[in-house]
């Protein structure tokens, strides 16, 4: 299997504001483009769609939209690319990459009407609280 990613390296620092913010394009960009390698790697065309994982990979992104401090958006910036590195290249597992691009903030969503009709109270509240 082909893989799209090459070993990329973040220049040390950003001369300014500007320049750092191409580079998080840039960044977006390569993503996005690894996208259908990832689907692939990852078997995940019956969990997501390429365009919820493009919306994950921008919510990560705006999550640090107010950092203004060039050094540290390319500090950002270089976590990003190792990440993407680590995915393309196969080094997590599948219920990683869902767990954190799929899953995300929003949950684990139960369906827990059926199963726990002779549960005890503990087991109700403990299958509701954060265990994930």
């Amino acid at each position: 299997m082909a893989f799209t990613m090459r070993a990329v390296k973040v220049p040390p620092n950003s001369a300014s504001l500007e320049e750092a913010r191409h580079r998080v394009f840039d960044f977006f960009k390569q993503a996005c483009r690894s996208i259908p390698s990832i689907m692939e790697i990852y078997n995940l065309e019956d969990v997501v769609t390429p365009a919820q994982l493009r919306s994950s990979i921008a919510q990560q992104i705006r999550k640090n939209q107010s950092v203004s401090d060039p050094k540290v958006i390319d500090m950002l910036l270089f976590k990003g690319m190792e990440e993407l590195n680590n995915i393309v290249e196969h080094a997590k597992q599948r219920h990683h990459v869902i767990g954190q691009y799929v899953i995300g903030q929003q949950g684990l969503v139960q369906d827990l009407g059926s199963k726990d009709q002779g549960s005890s109270d503990f087991l109700k509240k403990f299958y509701t609280s954060n265990y994930f």
